[in-house]
């Protein structure tokens, strides 16, 4: 992110220089070695350990039992994953050549509060696309864009044509649902068109040493306005449990903005910048390693309530009615009285 990009890279290229210099320890490439190795580097470098309450120890004790060395490459990556999967974290994964691990308890254990079908009915067949958000005016005056995920560049020239062809609106739903999430770059260069002087938004540490708690003091994340066309009226973002990582920071920044309200389900979390590892046999470790604050320096790793919370009931999904969407609408419509 912009905000903190500068100071981010120079630091993790400092930690990689580092990392370059000194000795780890070596780990034979076999069930055993590389069961070692995962839990160590996961030992010395996640980030959330204490908020989690994870006893890591006992966890490799448990685990270290279900090691053998005559089990396949794929036993040992289930029995990893299944490790892994204790630290109730979608931003672990452990990638194989045939497979990889992975968690999505933060959003399979819960209604997911979207349906295609209806979106598509909001978009109708003549709605624009711009770095990958589609968006339109409804028939109410109202603007409807949907972002569905921050893997795209952002690009200032289309957020001011997006932003000037929904200017004639009385105000804006940015529909967020099932964002998994992507560059927080992007999700930043969003944000910054809904405020119109520099915010904190929150707080970012880095994990300095490898004891659990090993961390940098908390750095202040400032969201600095847009360069371009920013947006002066009412906004309504629409939230389910599938709004994860880059997606969960924009929500967090948006939270700051003025006139803005936040409405559907819990965000999914996923506020630990991720890094990489390797183990002894090439497989590829990711893990949240430094972790993320709102500017209550409140953790949004479990994600966010919003403001008003709302789910896709089965009868108005029948009538062809986005609960979600007719609320927000009802939302903006006070706004104008």
């Amino acid at each position: 992110m912009k905000i903190i990009v500068r100071h981010l890279l120079l630091f993790l290229s400092a930690l990689l220089l580092c990392a370059a210099c000194v000795d780890e320890d070596q780990f034979a490439d076999n069930p055993k070695g590389n069961f070692e190795a995962l839990w160590k580097i996961m030992d010395e470098h996640y980030c959330f350990f204490q908020e989690k309450g994870i006893d890591w120890d006992s966890i490799h004790t448990v685990y270290a039992r279900q090691i053998n060395s005559q089990m396949t490459d794929e036993q040992l990556l289930e029995v990893l994953g299944n490790m892994l999967a204790t630290l109730k974290d979608g931003h672990v994964n452990l990638f194989a050549s045939f497979d990889y691990t992975r968690y999505w308890g933060f959003h399979e254990n819960y209604p997911s509060n979207y349906s295609d079908t209806l979106v598509s009915r909001y978009l109708g067949t003549d709605y624009r696309i711009a770095s990958g958000m589609k968006y339109r005016i409804l028939d109410d005056q109202i603007g409807y864009l949907r972002c569905a995920t921050f893997e795209n560049n952002i690009g200032s020239g289309n957020l001011d044509d997006i932003l000037l062809y929904l200017a004639p609106c009385r105000g804006l739903i940015i529909d967020l649902r099932d964002n998994g999430g992507g560059m927080i770059t992007s999700a930043e260069e969003l944000a910054a068109r809904f405020t119109n002087e520099s915010i904190l938004v929150g707080y970012i540490r880095h994990k300095t040493g490898k004891g659990h708690n090993d961390f940098s003091p908390m750095q202040e994340q400032w969201l600095k306005p847009g360069k371009g066309l920013r947006w002066q009226k009412p906004v309504v973002v629409l939230t389910n449990r599938q709004v994860y990582s880059a997606a969960n920071e924009f929500v967090k920044y948006m939270r700051c903005c003025p006139n803005v309200t936040i409405v559907g389900d819990r965000t999914g979390g996923g506020a630990g910048l991720p890094f990489s590892s390797e183990l002894p046999n090439g497989w590829s470790i990711r893990f949240s390693s430094c972790p993320m604050f709102d500017r209550d320096k409140q953790s949004t790793e479990n994600g966010m309530a919003p403001d008003i919370s709302v789910s896709l009931t089965m009868e108005d999904f029948y009538r062809n009615r986005d609960t979600i969407i007719e609320t927000a609408r009802k939302i903006l419509d006070g706004k104008k009285k």
